[in-house]
């Protein structure tokens, strides 16, 4: 009970002290003095340096944003260039493997007819693995161009300004 009371006190001692605020204000002049004038010209001049370290700050902001850019798309290249490596180096398993049971094949055929038996079996499955090899041998070279192109197409975009800065000249 004794804690309402003094809540009660406080509260009534902070009404009084905003209603003696409130009539300090009312009896405040209406008018406020009037700057002096070589505070404004300082005031404004130091607004309009401001102004101009904001741009300045702008300007680098925007820098650092391109910069930024340009290493996401060499990111982005890079990781086109890694992935074509990996397929160019998948295609190259694949044709080492072809070309290593073509060689088996082709020494157990060799072998038949050391013998003096020909087995057509052999026979097709030396022109089945032939024709894998050449697949591979297809598959390797056409991964070999796009690694190749995709690592030239970043060097490429780059001399394109270049080039066109170049022929405008």
């Amino acid at each position: 009970m004794s804690e309402i009371f003094e809540l009660q006190s406080r509260l009534a001692a902070a009404l009084e002290r905003i209603a003696g605020g409130v009539e300090g204000m009312s009896s405040a002049p209406a008018e406020a003095p009037a700057p002096d004038a070589g505070e404004v010209e300082a005031l404004k001049q130091a607004l309009e340096d401001e102004k101009l370290v904001t741009a300045q700050l702008e300007e680098r902001l925007r820098a650092i944003k391109a910069k930024q850019q340009e290493a996401e798309d060499a990111g982005t290249a890079l990781q086109g260039t890694t992935q074509k490596m990996a397929d160019l180096d998948a295609e190259l398993q694949r044709l080492r493997k072809a070309n290593t049971q073509l060689r088996e094949i082709n020494q157990k055929l060799r072998e038949a007819n050391e013998a003096g038996v020909g087995e057509p079996h052999l026979i097709n499955k030396s022109m089945l693995t032939e024709l894998e090899a050449l697949r591979a041998a297809r598959a390797t070279d056409v991964a070999e161009a796009e690694a190749i192109r995709a690592a030239l197409e970043p060097l490429l975009a780059g001399d394109a300004p270049a080039a066109a800065q170049e022929e405008e000249a």
